[in-house]
């Protein structure tokens, strides 16, 4: 049976090997998040409570990018037009048709599952910068005709949406809005782990370690890269969707390939192949700009900085994600394996075996 690395905690059963959180200090760390995660929009100001929101949001993309490209290997620019498309369904149903929630975001869903399968289609041909062009022209394409429906409908200045109703209770509350978004970013780790232990998703790491060799062991390989499409463009269609309503109104000026970028950095920095890796770095890639916001403050340069502050984040993000891929390839995740294994085998400084 295999082990937690670094734990000392051996399993030795299969329920115990399929278990996602086996071992009494695992139980206990995840009581401890969950009573801090329900305490933080009581102790917490507005402003945190707004960065909170926003990690949540962004951690459903992020995610969803990793399953396609740090654990099927699949490369894709296309991630902003995909949360676009699922921002424009929602936009379109509700302004054209009245839908309410419960009808938009499986509509989102949908669109989001269909792009996958047609734009998942190149990859079973292309590969690297090529396949990277062609989830490029998908952005291209979302946008464009986001833009036609606002100029043709007269949405100059984007689309206005009204706050989903649950039940008869509308979201138009940053608490209700956390809650609501803490909820759907755990059913998306919680389904991505669970995919990820499937057949599906041992497929994708095998077609990411070689495709030739994953063909030959009897993978459908073309199966699994448009599996691993439809997937992770549902989810991000999903997000684009709850950022719709979160908002309150859709506007193609909002997700440009700045978004993007801030995307792939979210799962460089983070750490590929890993959905803990996603999470930590969508506190990174949220936090960033605020952080160098504060510090320009903190050195008497705000005022001077305020003009480029856009070019000075976009700087950033490029710098740090350069600095991960020479110095931590591994990403933030790499960094979180390394601490705990100091605390777990501390004082002894070896490795532990196979390490």
């Amino acid at each position: 049976m295999s082990a937690p690395p670094a734990s000392g905690y051996f399993r030795t059963s299969y329920e115990r090997d399929d278990a996602l959180v086996d071992t009494r200090a695992q139980r206990l760390w995840l009581a401890a998040f969950c009573v801090a995660a329900a305490a933080f929009p009581v102790l917490a100001g507005a402003f945190a409570l707004e960065l909170a929101n926003q990690v949540l949001l962004t951690s459903i993309g992020a995610v969803a990018l990793m399953l396609l490209t740090g654990y099927a290997g699949q490369i894709s620019l296309g991630h902003a037009g995909l949360l676009a498309a699922g921002a424009f369904t929602t936009g379109v149903l509700f302004k054209e048709f009245g839908a309410p929630f419960w009808v938009t975001l499986p509509g989102s869903a949908l669109v989001g599952a269909a792009i996958g399968l047609v734009f998942g289609l190149p990859s079973l041909r292309l590969r690297g910068l090529y396949l990277a062009v062609s989830t490029l022209a998908l952005h291209f394409l979302v946008i464009h005709a986001g833009q036609e429906y606002e100029t043709r409908r007269g949405h100059s200045t984007g689309v206005v949406i009204d706050p989903p109703e649950i039940g008869g209770w509308a979201l138009n509350d940053p608490t209700a809005w956390y809650f609501v978004l803490l909820v759907a970013a755990a059913a998306t780790v919680l389904f991505s782990l669970n995919l990820l232990r499937s057949k599906t998703g041992r497929a994708w790491r095998a077609i990411h370690g070689r495709e030739a060799v994953a063909e030959a062991l009897g993978i459908d390989v073309k199966a699994a890269k448009l599996s691993a499409f439809v997937v992770s463009c549902t989810l991000t269609s999903i997000a684009g969707c709850l950022f719709a309503y979160y908002r309150g109104f859709v506007s193609s000026e909002a997700f440009s390939l700045f978004l993007t970028i801030q995307y792939v950095a979210t799962v460089i920095i983070g750490g590929i192949g890993s959905v803990l890796g996603a999470i930590l770095g969508t506190f990174f890639v949220v936090l960033l700009p605020y952080a160098i916001e504060a510090l320009a403050a903190a050195v008497g340069l705000g005022e001077r900085l305020s003009a480029v502050v856009f070019a000075v984040n976009y700087a950033a993000f490029g710098l740090v994600m350069i600095a991960f891929l020479v110095f931590e390839p591994q990403g933030l995740v790499g960094i979180w394996r390394r601490v705990q294994a100091w605390f777990l085998l501390w004082p002894f400084k070896q490795k532990p075996a196979g390490k």
